[in-house]
């Protein structure tokens, strides 16, 4: 798949840009604050139909406009897609493909596969269990409709539950019921792809974290999940009282976990900034390979926002020998050294293209 060209209207500090962009790779570079990672957050935007760091789809508007407006014109597999997203201030945002609204904005996740490696993936590692369950299904659900669905579901039936929870009056127990068997149904449903998605990628991780690093440390990853406890309905119904106590539902897959380990220590406690950015950037790596075997049959595109920072000359060097290889299709870097991506230039074969950002302003140099 190939991003060929990106119309951007007031997206964050971004007032109004036009670019066309290499097959390959794509480099932005700028001093920090500049915009750069927001026109990768407008790319991903139009992947993903939300912003990669803001949840609040309003606060994506440029201060003191009314709207926003994204065009990407795509090639998938040697058809041109055009998608857009358009919202005003106060009002819903409206996706359009080929100029035809979507019913559902779920219809859309898969079409435009992309994976995205920024300094907030931090957060898989320190952050809360969230953070790591969104990393499994911002994956899966790019590939398996199915696994969105059954998610959808499940989460629609958690929050009816939690309301009835936290209700002053006591909840109907065969209303209750109702939204437990939609849970626990659902939700082994998604522990199963889960599960599967674990034991397919870990070792593709292992082996990017073992090429990055040089071998010098052994990598891990263990899913966790209250399925494991037994029959999920059971485990749902199993402490109510607690439940009711608490105002919401303490099991069920909404607590799935993926533990992170560093020659078998959980690299939260044990990792440098160095381990930690090459974990995140193998795992990132590693979901590209999975997503372009298993996806929707288009290599998806790569977003490498300062990914060089915190990393020794020789883990930038295995980096670089990666991502100019063969097996990565369309790339977008940012950068605030020339040089690092100079390294990754040399190797492109002229393929590529360069532009600064200077204060929301984007030129092609």
């Amino acid at each position: 798949m190939i991003l060929k060209n990106l119309t951007i209207i007031n997206y964050k500090n971004i007032s109004e840009a036009t670019l066309d962009f290499s097959p390959k790779i794509n480099c932005f570079i700028g001093r920090n604050g500049e915009g750069k990672t927001n026109i990768l957050d407008s790319i991903y935007f139009l992947s993903f139909t939300k912003s990669a760091s803001c949840s609040i789809d309003s606060q994506n508007i440029l201060h003191g406009q009314e709207f926003l407006m994204l065009q990407g014109l795509y090639d998938i597999n040697g058809i041109d897609e055009e998608i857009s997203c358009g919202m005003r201030l106060h009002q819903k945002k409206h996706f359009k493909r080929n100029k035809k609204d979507y019913k559902r904005l779920s219809e859309h996740i898969g079409l435009l596969p992309l994976i995205m490696v920024s300094p907030n993936d931090n957060e898989l590692i320190l952050g809360g269990s969230e953070e790591r369950r969104r990393f499994m299904d911002v994956v899966i659900s790019q590939y398996n409709k199915d696994y969105m669905a059954s998610l959808i579901r499940y989460n629609r039936a958690l929050q009816q539950r939690n309301a009835m929870l936290k209700a002053e009056e006591e909840p109907n127990p065969e209303i209750m019921a109702t939204f437990e068997e939609i849970m626990a149904e659902t939700g082994t449903i998604v522990y199963e792809y889960r599960k599967a998605f674990i034991e397919e990628f870990t070792p593709v991780f292992q082996e990017f974290y073992t090429h990055i690093s040089g071998g010098h440390e052994t990598v891990g990853l263990t899913y966790t999940s209250h399925c494991q406890r037994g029959n999920l309905l059971d485990v749902i119904q199993r402490d109510k009282a607690k439940d009711r106590a608490v105002g919401y539902s303490l099991h069920g897959i909404h607590k799935d976990d993926l533990e992170m380990t560093l020659d078998a220590f959980p690299i939260k406690r044990e990792g440098s900034q160095g381990q930690n950015k090459t974990y995140l950037i193998s795992l990132k790596l590693a979901q590209f390979k999975f997503l372009n075997n298993t996806g929707s049959h288009t290599t998806p595109l790569l977003l490498l926002d300062d990914i060089f920072d915190k990393l020794d000359a020789n883990r930038v060097e295995q980096i670089v020998s990666l991502v100019s290889g063969s097996s990565f299709g369309q790339i977008f870097i940012t950068d605030t050294n020339r040089e690092n991506l100079d390294k990754i230039l040399e190797r492109s074969n002229g393929e590529y293209k360069i532009f600064t950002v200077c204060n929301g302003n984007i030129d092609n140099i």
